[in-house]
């Protein structure tokens, strides 16, 4: 199979990879499947390839055409074709985003914008010295949370097959000879090969345990690896490493750079998630971590083959080696060796005693269990010390400091797990606690369901003020709320089991009220979480999980600042902040939910305006904020560049303190390779330093006065935004009907890509539908409506009849909206990111969708209007950035065309099958040809692969 073509004259090297990997693709599709099916691919590949570059309707004409006559398994495997091209030229575009950044180190040019050493630079410059990045570190939080929100469409099969040809492709870079070219070459064939020949979908939804395994998969071939060198990295450029190369190593950096997860203990909507599936998750991250450390350890063992015939040790060591139980005559010289059996040895049975299975890869001596990581650590740092002290810093630094800094960084739980749960849920549980129990309130039954907020208030704290439970080992509840009590108890016992780490968090979904937040405190008291509060204080003071608010929609993140405020405010929450919490309390923002509520401006202003209210409402208080941003992968659900959007945030938000979701797709995209992974890592922890430490007088001050310049501006265009959208997706008859017909949501939902179902209840209505599969949908139909409809409007209305103190005329109003473009952060990335999603839709392609809708007048309606707000949008947006989309990116420009040659036909491949499977199904001719159905989802799993950030 040919090629996408780079256009850029620097691009060779990635114009030669994909060259390749089409190549070899073609070659085994040929062998696989015949020089007919491989014909028919070509000529559909060369209608594309023409038709994007000339433009000729005919072309495109000719390529429906041709995509209808295809019969039989030629679906299949077409969509295979375009979809594995898209996947080579993915893995080959990562390997070129590695090699670019190591030919820029080697040629010691300026540090790349987003880099550690750029971020270091700058501070410095800005009069930020190594001592102060060093104070900050050790407050700072930056945490990447995976989930497992379902738009993942690739197994973790074929994900393995990436990573071994992105290696092969690594290895073929150095100087070879003709014979070692032809070896890798081979490799490649039997990679490529083994793509082809394995299953790309999967026949069964996934089960929990299933994301759990995924996503440990992350931590094996990146985590464990890059996190130590991100900290190592960052360490050097602190001065802490001394360039003296037998200079002690030093310490490892307090872990500010951790990782999160929900898999397991989100249940919020995901009836699949309980107290087993967060055993589980527990469970198998230690156990990953734990092979991860034996192997290390014994790794060192083999190393350090140090004798004290030759050098002296410390006495400490000395002493841990003749502790270790290993009194093998061919090592009694040998005590670093030594040491490091019996570290084994007791790794091994803390293993043992945590997970329940023998995970040594020798036989060992009983030995004790370590009791926490600070022994392991201890351990660790006798033998770097005595290194350092006789001449051994250089082995030191080989493994063993990594390994020092992942023991601070993964304790023995490897990552904290969220619990997540929505806010009814909780009431309803608590509304059958207080009725079994005869609870009163007042003299009266409580019916806590029927309560006002402020009796709920007053009955919640007055319940957490009383020792005495409210749930009894006597009385049999209800399915739900023991599934809730069950979870909340699980959590209890993996914090004793692993670590307060293990556990840190539990978001409630939903939040808009005070009461959502004191329920999940007084649920915490009925499960052994919340213990040992102060004498005379309020059990609610106690140590336990955090609670955090999530507001998702929009008048949920405009209530958000009064609720924090209100809670802050109360005696027992201060003091539980102030002792439990280290003064900290987050804070979840949800970008999906508050997207698909208001539209995209709309999502974007309200969050940054509960932000900037957040601040001050902290601030106020002497409560330090940290922000979870819930961020997808697409620009709709607060996708784009994750290091503009932490700068573009307002001044005092980040402060040291940030978690983020990672979510679909974009975890595969950001992480299956190591060295992107690492870029990925680095990129969260520069923009959170410049963000922090850049001089905050002046940016509070800038702040202020765009707020004031500009502000006014943006609500103005907000509101016309919000009605603009709300008024297409919530006003207008038979919206839902069109949306049903016009994307492959239904066929979305029918494909096996996470155990969350779709829509939170049966049938069309688009409330009840989930806000990823909702953006994921239009991603497919190449519209892209959740990253930019309303805009166009808005900026047009603003630039016609202006807001109260805009500026008079329309040429001055213009002129307000460029200079935002230019100077303004917030509306810059706002901009930026609606450019990249304009760029990436086809409204001809979409107009095909469209045709799915078998009422004429209910689709030429909506499209119609759909299509008119795109162009408006379009328009507006180069009258504001007075060029063409991406023209100041062509290079960038230039490879998105090339790759909508490959998506295209999936997209044409796509409406098609979708048109002939509801026809089956309404015929009723018998059940629909399952080859059908399973090409359309393999058209769902390429399409993605292309656009790459669209779920």
């Amino acid at each position: 199979m040919k090629a996408i073509r780079p256009q850029s004259a620097t691009a060779e090297p990635l114009r030669h990879d994909i060259r390749l990997l089409g190549r070899l693709l073609g070659q085994v599709i040929q062998a696989c499947e015949g020089e007919r099916v491989y014909d028919t691919i070509e000529t559909l590949r060369r209608t594309a390839v023409r038709f994007r570059r000339e433009g000729n309707e005919a072309d495109g004409k000719l390529l429906e055409q041709r995509v209808k006559r295809l019969r039989g398994n030629d679906p299949n495997s077409v969509a295979r074709a375009f979809s594995y091209f898209l996947h080579l030229s993915n893995i080959a575009e990562d390997r070129d985003q590695n090699r670019a950044q190591r030919m820029r180190a080697l040629a010691d040019d300026t540090p790349a914008r987003g880099s550690l050493r750029e971020a270091v630079a700058l501070l410095k410059e800005q009069g930020v010295g190594t001592a102060r990045i060093r104070r900050l570190l050790a407050e700072a939080r930056v945490v990447p949370v995976l989930t497992a929100h379902p738009t993942e469409v690739q197994r973790k099969s074929t994900l393995d097959v990436h990573r071994e040809i992105s290696t092969l492709l690594l290895q073929r870079e150095g100087p070879l000879t003709a014979e070692e070219i032809a070896d890798l070459d081979l490799a490649l064939l039997g990679r490529v090969a083994t793509l082809w020949q394995t299953r790309m979908l999967r026949y069964t939804r996934l089960t929990v345990a299933d994301e759990i395994e995924n996503a440990l998969s992350y931590y094996r071939s990146t985590f464990l690896n890059v996190i130590p060198r991100v900290y190592g990295e960052l360490s050097r450029l602190l001065g802490r490493d001394s360039a003296k190369p037998f200079a002690a190593p030093p310490a490892p950096l307090e872990p500010f750079l951790r990782m999160g997860s929900w898999i397991g203990g989100d249940r919020d909507g995901n009836p699949n998630v309980d107290a087993s599936t967060l055993e589980l998750a527990l469970l198998r991250q230690a156990t990953v971590l734990f092979e991860y450390y034996l192997q290390e350890v014994h790794a060192l063992g083999a190393e350090l083959s140090i004798t004290t015939l030759l050098i002296d040790a410390d006495p400490a060591l000395q002493a841990l080696a003749d502790s270790g139980g290993d009194n093998s005559p061919h090592r009694r010289d040998e005590p670093y060796r030594r040491a490091l059996v019996g570290i084994y040895a007791r790794l091994a049975a803390t293993a043992q005693q945590l997970t329940g299975r023998d995970l040594a890869r020798r036989v060992t001596h009983p030995a004790p269990a370590y009791g926490a990581p600070q022994e392991l650590a201890q351990d660790l740092a006798i033998i770097a010390a005595s290194l350092s002290a006789h001449h051994a810093a250089p082995i030191a630094r080989l493994r063993l400091t990594g390994l020092q800094q992942a023991v601070e960084v993964f304790g023995f739980h490897l990552a904290t797990v969220d619990l997540r749960q929505s806010s009814d849920v909780h009431e309803r549980v608590l509304t059958e606690l207080f009725k079994r129990a005869g609870a009163q309130h007042d003299g009266k039954p409580v019916d806590y369901a029927r309560l006002d907020e402020d009796a709920r208030v007053a009955l919640l704290r007055a319940e957490l003020a009383l020792a005495r439970p409210l749930v009894s080992p006597w009385l049999t509840y209800s399915e739900e709320t023991t599934r809730e009590l069950a979870v909340l108890r699980a959590a209890a016992a993996g914090r004793a089991r692993y670590g307060k780490l293990a556990v840190q968090q539990t978001i409630v979904s939903h939040t808009e009220t005070l009461s959502d937040l004191l329920e999940v405190l007084v649920l915490q008291k009925e499960t052994g979480l919340i213990v040992d509060p102060e004498p005379g204080a309020s059990i609610a003071s106690g140590d336990g999980l955090m609670v955090v608010p999530l507001f998702e929609t929009i008048p949920d993140l405009q209530r958000g600042p009064e609720i924090m405020a209100a809670w802050l405010d109360l005696p027992e929450v201060r003091q539980r902040v102030k002792q439990a919490q280290d003064g900290t309390q987050e804070v979840m923002l949800g970008y999906s939910d508050s997207n698909k509520d208001g539209g995209f401006l709309t999502s974007n202003w309200a969050l940054y305006q509960a932000e900037r209210a957040l601040v001050d409402v902290f601030s106020a208080r002497g409560v330090r904020l940290r922000l979870f941003h819930g961020r997808g992968g697409s620009v709709g659900r607060g996708g784009g560049s994750s290091f503009d959007a932490i700068l573009a945030q307002p001044p005092g938000t980040v402060a040291g303190q940030l978690r983020l979701t990672e979510q679909g797709e974009v975890i595969q995209s950001k992480y299956k390779d190591a060295e992107v992974g690492r870029w990925h890592l680095e990129l969260l922890v520069a923009a959170t330093l410049e963000s922090t430490l850049a001089p905050r007088a002046a940016a509070t001050s800038a702040e202020d006065a765009h707020m004031a310049h500009y502000g006014p501006a943006m609500s103005f265009m907000s509101d016309t935004a919000q009605r603009s959208y709300r008024g297409l997706v919530y006003d207008t008859p038979g919206f839902a009907e069109y949306f049903f017909a016009a994307t492959p949501i239904s066929e979305i939902a029918g494909l096996n890509i996470g155990s969350r179902p779709a829509s939170r209840k049966q049938g069309q209505r688009i409330d009840d539908l989930r806000a990823i599969p909702w953006g994921f949908s239009w991603a497919q139909c190449r519209l892209m409506l959740t990253g930019w409809y309303g805009m166009g409007s808005a900026i047009e209305a603003y630039l016609e009849t202006g807001a109260a103190g805009a500026p008079r005329s329309r040429r001055a109003r213009l002129a307000q909206l460029r200079e935002m473009a230019r100077e303004w952060p917030a509306f810059r990335t706002l901009l930026s990111n609606m450019e990249m999603v304009l760029a990436k839709s086809d409204l001809s392609i979409a107009a095909r969708y469209a045709q799915l809708v078998p009422n004429r007048a209910l689709r030429n309606r909506i499209f119609g209007q759909i299509s008119a707000e795109h162009g408006r949008t379009i328009a507006m947006l180069r009258l504001l950035t007075q060029r063409e989309l991406l023209a100041d990116n062509p290079a960038l420009l230039a490879s998105l065309r090339e790759r909508f040659a490959y998506i295209d036909p999936l997209n044409y491949l796509q409406i098609e099958l979708i048109r002939r499977y509801r026809s089956a199904q309404r015929d009723g001719d018998g059940e629909p040809d399952k080859r059908v159905r399973s090409a359309i989802h393999l058209t769902i799993n390429g399409i993605a692969a292309g656009l790459r950030n669209s779920g």
